[in-house]
């Protein structure tokens, strides 16, 4: 395959995985849940800290980039 048409395809697939990026950073208020305030995450609020780990919005993710991933990977066959 012609290098510049793959070079093509690798730089439509990353503009439009920032395209769903950024329309999730954005409409992120909108939505019925909170990435980063989901039920799974850890936080701890102490006298002078405040602990916080996201542990079900880092397995949620995880889970859609290997899924977009995935597609990515089928696509390229």
């Amino acid at each position: 395959m012609d290098p510049f048409r793959e070079l093509g395809r690798t730089l439509l697939f990353f503009g439009g995985l920032l395209v769903v990026v950024g329309a999730l950073l954005y409409f992120g208020g909108k939505l019925p849940f909170r990435l980063g305030r989901l039920p799974g995450d850890i936080v701890h609020r102490g006298e002078h800290t405040t602990f916080y780990f996201p542990i079900l919005t880092c397995l949620v993710l995880s889970s859609a980039f290997s899924l977009l991933l995935w597609l990515y990977s089928q696509f390229r066959r």
